[in-house]
């Protein structure tokens, strides 16, 4: 899902904005912008078949950022770093790489970088690094400045956001804190920084976009409110096509009860959608495409000679990766 990051005054401090940046305060967009939950957050929908770049598929294999640069690797570096990589997804060690394993292998790289997001900052907020973030340690880390300086807050261009985002964020911490003792574990912290992971985060996801988009305040979306969103007009100039194309997935596909308006349920269906895997229609993908003797399943000799699909001729971090302990990744 994409996101825009609010703008934040000066005066608020650097600190509550890298850490709000993260949290995607959303602007009103001047490009098209899609709220669409995947089931992995960095892997969406795949592009038209491009026989000259594998650039999504290197993505889906290594994650995006692995992917980045290119060319700083030789074929010879590369398929010998790829040929260890397929020896730590065959799980089960029989020489073989099965669409579950690749699937799986997937869906690990595309959580990897959640888990160096929350790496990153945990120090930020746990004070008393006690291994764990109280709800008091966030606040005062976040909000800490404005708390002690309520007079300044009030004359700030920051007061709107100051006063929605920390009762939202409290609200946000309590529902990943599953056991209630007002302390995250970083586990319990991934999740609030990085609702749309967490299964029981989910209502969260979609009242936060409820709240983000809905404007008038009657606790639906309409039309109108879909389209600011992800288009806010200029000099009143025409709506480009896509803007068009939108309103009418809207009427079709996103209003299911057709009353003009979406509600919690829709919205879910909508940001969050169910019915398909693309991590599994990407390990599919790259089977099918080198699986040579079509018994759906590859053999690491199978993989080397379409490495160029899985990892290219592309810089990765896999060189320190594979230091790492297997359930690290």
């Amino acid at each position: 899902m994409a996101r825009g990051g609010r703008r934040l005054g000066l005066a608020l401090g650097l600190l509550l904005a890298l850490a709000l940046a993260p949290r995607a305060l959303r602007a009103k967009p001047t490009v098209r912008k899609e709220r669409v939950v995947r089931p992995d957050s960095e892997l969406g929908e795949r592009p038209p078949e491009d026989n000259q770049s594998f650039q999504y598929d290197h993505e889906a294999f290594l994650g995006k950022e692995d992917s980045k640069t290119f060319d700083q690797l030789t074929s010879e570096e590369s398929k010998e770093r790829l040929g260890k990589i397929v020896d730590r997804i065959d799980s089960d060690g029989d020489g073989f790489v099965t669409t579950e394993e690749l699937k799986t292998w997937i869906k690990r790289v595309q959580k990897r970088y959640i888990y160096d997001n929350v790496a990153k900052v945990w120090k930020d907020y746990d004070r008393d690094k006690d291994d764990k973030i109280s709800w008091e340690e966030y606040k005062q880390a976040t909000y800490g400045y404005y708390l002690g300086n309520p007079a300044e807050l009030h004359d700030s261009s920051d007061h709107h956001t100051f006063k929605k985002m920390l009762p939202r964020d409290e609200r946000r911490f309590n529902a990943a804190d599953l056991n209630g003792d007002q302390t995250a574990t970083r586990e319990e912290f991934t999740a609030f920084l990085h609702p749309e992971e967490f299964e029981h985060m989910k209502e969260i996801v979609v009242l936060e976009t409820l709240e983000d988009i809905d404007k008038n305040g009657d606790g639906f979306v309409d039309q109108d409110e879909y389209i600011a969103d992800m288009f806010s007009h200029e000099e009143n100039g025409p709506e480009p096509d896509w803007v068009l194309s939108e309103r009418e997935q809207f009427s079709e596909f996103r209003d299911l009860n057709k009353d003009g308006k979406l509600d919690k349920d829709e919205i879910r269906h909508w940001i969050l959608p169910q019915d398909y895997d693309h991590a599994q229609a990407e390990a599919r993908h790259l089977v099918y495409e080198s699986d040579k003797n079509k018994d759906e399943k590859l053999t690491k000799e199978e993989i080397l000679e379409n490495w160029n699909m899985f990892v290219g001729s592309q810089a990765t971090n896999y060189g320190e990766d594979l230091t790492k302990n297997h359930d690290e990744l």
